[in-house]
């Protein structure tokens, strides 16, 4: 009879702390909600995120990440002062860790749809065009930029994708598994591959 009390108090103090847990992880949600530069309906994250920056942030309406979603919004690194705009459309989704850096803009359209292990970028370590930079320590090199990444509509990016800074997909496009993305990709297309290259259209 007292293992069963034992047993219902212990289940009872249990259910306890994870309604506190899960009453203090929406406090700090919607606490990071009014740090954000705009926000929609329906925004949800997983658990363990680091924001970087979210007052350079936008996101419209039902934007959900999973865990372990890490977003920068850079403004300063070693001395270099930055502007960074990141804007994501509605109904995008990301599955679990996903990392996106920005510095210069990076730009997410509507109904786009990222798998996990996803790495987005506007920029590099260092110029790898001056070689008296290899001195430097990489943490210490500059960052450099060749342009903004921007993501259209209804793009489905595969698991373990790179795509680097400089670049624009395309509507409707499909980025296969662990492709590294360096160059433009044409609406309606599916590409593949270390650099990706074209595989098909979609008629």
């Amino acid at each position: 009879m007292l293992k069963k009390i034992k047993n219902k108090v212990v289940n009872y103090l249990f259910l306890q702390i994870q309604e506190l847990q899960r009453k203090k992880e929406l406090q700090e949600l919607e606490s990071l909600k009014k740090q954000f530069k705009k926000v929609g309906i329906g925004f949800g994250l997983g658990k363990d995120y680091s924001i970087l920056n979210p007052q350079f942030m936008e996101f419209g309406d039902r934007f959900w990440a999973s865990h372990r979603f890490r977003i920068e919004a850079i403004a300063e690194y070693e001395g270099q002062k930055f502007n960074p705009i990141i804007s994501i459309g509605n109904n995008v989704a990301f599955n679990t860790d996903i990392h996106i850096g920005c510095l210069d803009k990076i730009e997410i359209g509507n109904n786009c749809l990222f798998a996990s292990r996803i790495y987005i970028t506007d920029h590099d370590h260092g110029d790898t065009t001056t070689l008296n930079l290899l001195l430097l320590p990489p943490a210490k090199r500059k960052l450099v930029s060749k342009g903004p990444v921007v993501i259209k509509d209804n793009v489905w990016v595969g698991e373990g994708v790179a795509i680097l800074s400089g670049v624009t997909i395309g509507e409707n496009a499909i980025i296969a598994t662990n492709a590294v993305v360096t160059k433009d990709v044409p609406a309606n297309s599916v590409v593949g591959g270390i650099p990706a290259k074209i595989i098909k259209f979609i008629q």
